[in-house]
């Protein structure tokens, strides 16, 4: 069973009275009372007049008590603004929107927990004991937790005989890289000549051009003794 109560065309914006609504939605009704009278906000006062309205709609409507109501719905709409012009300089107006809205507020009777509030709801249910089939669901994590961790340990222990057989067939494959690189290292030495060759070809290149020159050398210093021979005759 629910009673409600709306007020009409409030002359407050929306969003300011949204701001209050938020605080008591879901509160018992005295709750909410007692929040509404020590709130800061302007829009306390119309929230409270329907708030009170809706649980006399319940008392005299409905014959529910006071005492075990709760506000279950509580929302706010936007009704029509009025537009208005301020004065400015120059012959300009600088527009007022005067906005209002609709406050409806719906109250009933509490299923459980009677008068107790939210906090005193939670701190309830924090020290409460836990079911045993939560502390079931919760020690269930726990084995396969350990088991996970066993194979793990299991998979750990696995590795080194693992490591310790690659490492016996590492020399054997480490053979075939050294070969491979001795066999390398001959082409290189034959494709590379060496010092000793390279010297003794520039030293032939060097003797060849003098070994010219001497034979050319000889025609002149015999054509020099013919002519010797002639002035002494």
């Amino acid at each position: 069973m629910q009673a409600r109560a709306q007020a009409r065309y409030v002359r407050m914006p929306a969003a300011k009275v949204r701001r209050v609504v938020d605080l008591i939605r879901g509160m018992p009704a005295a709750e909410a009372q007692a929040v509404l009278r020590f709130s800061p906000h302007a829009a306390s006062e119309p929230v409270s007049k329907v708030l009170g309205s809706a649980m006399a709609n319940a008392e005299q409507n409905h014959s529910m008590g006071v005492g075990g109501l709760r506000v279950t719905e509580a929302y706010v709409d936007e009704g029509p603004t009025m537009r208005r012009f301020r004065a400015r300089a120059q012959g300009r107006g600088y527009r007022i929107r005067k906005r209002t809205s609709h406050i409806t507020i719906v109250v009933g009777e509490q299923l459980s927990g009677g008068s107790m509030g939210r906090a005193a709801r939670r701190t309830a249910s924090a020290a409460a004991p836990a079911s045993p089939s939560r502390a079931a669901a919760t020690q269930q994590p726990a084995t396969t937790v350990t088991a996970a961790s066993g194979g793990s340990e299991s998979a750990q222990g696995a590795a080194p005989t693992a490591a310790k057989k690659v490492a016996k067939k590492a020399p054997a494959a480490a053979k075939a890289p050294a070969a491979a690189k001795a066999a390398t290292k001959p082409a290189k030495k034959a494709a590379t000549p060496s010092k000793q060759a390279t010297t003794a070809a520039t030293s032939g290149s060097e003797k060849k051009p003098a070994g010219k020159a001497a034979k050319k050398a000889t025609p002149t210093a015999s054509a020099a003794s013919e002519s010797a021979a002639s002035d002494e005759a």
